[in-house]
């Protein structure tokens, strides 16, 4: 669930990032740049340069730049930078290629309308979900994930779900190495065997469940899309307060939610295994 609020005092200082053989360093900073200001948008001008540890000068020439493009766009009032019509074009155009978001816009409707729940879509991205489609509740009290943003795998529904599916336990997969998994509550899966156990658990009964294991009071549930090859490559789910979405709840919503990413395997012309 996002967090609008933004954090008081000097924010911290982040470590420049290694620049790797044969790219360019000059537009890997400025795309760290960009990375920084769609995670935490209206940052001074100071703000971003003691983020991305670089020089104030070095950033002001490099938000301008961007600027000129519509990439960023700064707030003549506040001061504040914040992510550009540009950028949302550009990332408008993958979602397209896809083609996965306008089959399941009217997937994730009825999803919603049923549940009475926030629906969401997601996709594997690297070691994390990428959200890229949301169809909101009308209830005063929701989840929010709007397109663009990241979830741990192993403190998500969808990541879950991909994850007891078989869609990222590559080497770099949480499930693999010895790094500790980041908790976020009480009730996150720090321990690889309880975490496992879990995802059998998500194999028997075709849905995984995020009881408030990312954010305290929400509770999320998902189930795996998979496509033509039978290998899971999305996610949907809906999530909302631990109160609406109680114990007795989850089974029922669980065959909804699994009933709702088969139709979209099926109108993307997948199998499910």
């Amino acid at each position: 669930m996002a967090d609008p609020t933004r954090r008081r005092g000097r924010p911290p200082k982040v470590p420049a990032q290694p620049v790797l053989p044969g790219t360019v360093q000059a537009l890997d900073r400025a795309l760290d740049l960009l990375d920084l200001l769609a995670a935490r948008p209206g940052l001074t001008l100071s703000e971003v340069a003691e983020h991305a540890a670089q020089p104030p000068s070095t950033v002001h020439r490099v938000l301008h730049t961007l600027a000129t493009r519509g990439m960023v766009e700064s707030d003549p009032a506040t001061q504040a930078w914040n992510i550009g019509p540009q950028a949302f074009r550009l990332g408008s155009a993958f979602m397209r290629r896809s083609g996965i978001v306008e089959r399941a816009r009217p997937i994730l409707r009825m999803l919603m309308d049923h549940t009475g729940e926030t629906a969401n879509l997601g996709i594997l991205q690297g070691d994390a979900v990428l959200f890229l489609s949301q169809v909101e509740t009308t209830e005063t009290i929701r989840a929010f994930f709007p397109p663009g943003t990241r979830s741990p795998l192993h403190a998500s529904g969808i990541g879950k779900a991909l994850l007891a599916f078989g869609a990222a336990g590559g080497a770099t997969g949480p499930l693999q190495g010895e790094a500790p998994l980041a908790r976020f509550t009480d009730n996150t899966l720090t321990d690889r065997q309880a975490l496992m156990a879990d995802l059998a658990r998500i194999r028997h009964r075709g849905f995984s469940f995020d009881d408030e294991e990312r954010t305290r009071g929400m509770r999320c549930i998902a189930a795996p899309v998979f496509d033509l090859s039978g290998e899971a490559v999305a996610g949907v789910s809906v999530s909302g307060p631990a109160h609406r979405i109680a114990a007795e709840h989850v089974k029922t919503l669980g065959a909804v939610v699994a009933a709702a990413a088969a139709s979209l395997t099926e109108a993307m012309g997948g199998q499910t295994p």
